[in-house]
């Protein structure tokens, strides 16, 4: 048993809000542990350390980082990379067909890939050397590749965006950086179980942990006498199929079924939390093939939620997960019938999925118990480290 307390760095993002709710679930746990991120993106999730700010020039962004990695190697015993990357952030280098973009900006993003990908060697070669835990969570299209999602599955992300979502340089990019990031973490996690088909075969699968039961309680309001409100929250459209059920909403209005939309894009997590509250049901992804971030929330509060699920990624799921999944299953084919059985269910019923649904979250989705999990692999990983 390890008896002082493991000082855990958590960073380079806030993504999702995971990183930092997971920090403080160790932290009561009995650890020492802090979030960081490089830069606040306009969400807004909490964080104890922001390196960044919005003003800062190239020059004085790249001394805080390379301050910011002597602080990691400095103060911390282990260090939970988050978003599949490090403090260095590398970036992809530029094909030589991106010529056609101009000489100095093809030589901009080289010379900036080449810069990012050599700090990243120097910052895991450094925290190997002095003997620091590596733990890496990937959390969607930061392993995902939009090449094997075309090839494997039917319905994906891949179907719908641009070429530029996904392409060669950034698939090829992504499977190096996961190859080299092996080479050095001790452990592997997966926020979504689509990832475990990319990523190395001893990384696991762990739950999303951004909601504490206590201050997400569930607000139902499926038994209201009104129409029924449905909620869409897109970082993505495309991504999402925002498109896709906007137009089947178009749809159902016409044939006469009568619901409020709320839609909620582009604010902050705490203003979003205002009109989360007033739902009844959320639609959440369409081809992901699992629920995000969001559906967590909006489970805790007591939403029922519509989402994509894909069956070959539940193997990577626990069996008894698998078998509780609360969740009202869609695809993009069937979507329109799906919400048209939702508007004609029962508010009885809607309701008890709504408590089924929160009861899941507290089930799987305890910061606490998935904070408990890894708080044995980093134990693990340090008790081997004081034996060699």
């Amino acid at each position: 048993m390890i008896k002082d307390k493991i000082k855990v760095l958590h960073a380079p993002t806030t993504v999702g809000g995971n990183p930092h709710n997971l920090s403080i679930a160790l932290n009561s746990l009995g650890l020492e542990s802090k979030s960081l991120a490089f830069i606040q993106n306009y969400y807004q999730y909490p964080v104890d350390i922001i390196i960044c700010s919005n003003s800062d020039g190239v020059i004085v962004r790249e001394v805080k980082r390379i301050k910011t990695i002597y602080y990691e190697l400095k103060n911390f015993d282990l260090i939970h990379f988050n978003f599949g990357t490090t403090m260095a952030m590398p970036s992809a280098y530029p094909r030589l067909n991106e010529f056609s973009i101009g000489l100095k900006i093809f030589l901009k993003k080289f010379l900036r890939a080449a810069y990012t990908n050599f700090l990243q060697l120097i910052e895991l070669y450094l925290l190997k050397l002095m003997n620091k835990p590596v733990f890496v969570t990937y959390q969607g299209d930061d392993a995902r590749q939009g090449n094997y999602c075309l090839e494997h599955f039917k319905i994906s992300i891949a179907t719908q965006v641009d070429s530029d979502y996904y392409n060669v340089k950034t698939d090829n990019f992504k499977k190096r950086n996961i190859t080299r990031l092996d080479k050095f973490a001790d452990q592997i996690y997966s926020l979504n179980p689509d990832l475990l088909h990319v990523l190395p075969s001893n990384a696991k699968f762990t739950p999303y942990a951004h909601v504490f039961l206590d201050d997400w309680l569930p607000i139902y309001t499926q038994l209201e006498n009104r129409p029924l409100r449905i909620l869409h929250a897109p970082s993505h459209r495309k991504a999402k199929g925002t498109d896709i059920l906007l137009d089947v909403l178009d749809k159902l209005k016409l044939q006469g079924f009568e619901f409020e939309l709320l839609l909620v894009e582009g604010v902050s997590n705490k203003e979003a939390r205002k009109m989360y509250e007033k739902a009844d049901v959320l639609v959440d992804q369409l081809f992901a093939g699992w629920y995000g971030g969001l559906a967590v929330e909006l489970m805790a509060l007591g939403k029922p939620t519509i989402v994509y699920l894909r069956d070959e990624d539940l193997k990577f799921i626990p069996v008894k997960m698998k078998e509780e999944l609360p969740f009202i299953r869609a695809t993009s084919f069937n979507i329109e019938k799906v919400v048209k059985d939702v508007l004609e269910m029962p508010r009885q019923k809607l309701f008890v999925l709504a408590q089924q649904s929160r009861a899941y979250v507290e089930k799987w989705h305890d910061p606490v118990k998935i904070a408990f999990e890894i708080k044995n692999d980093y134990e693990i990983s340090m008790s081997q480290r004081k034996k060699k």
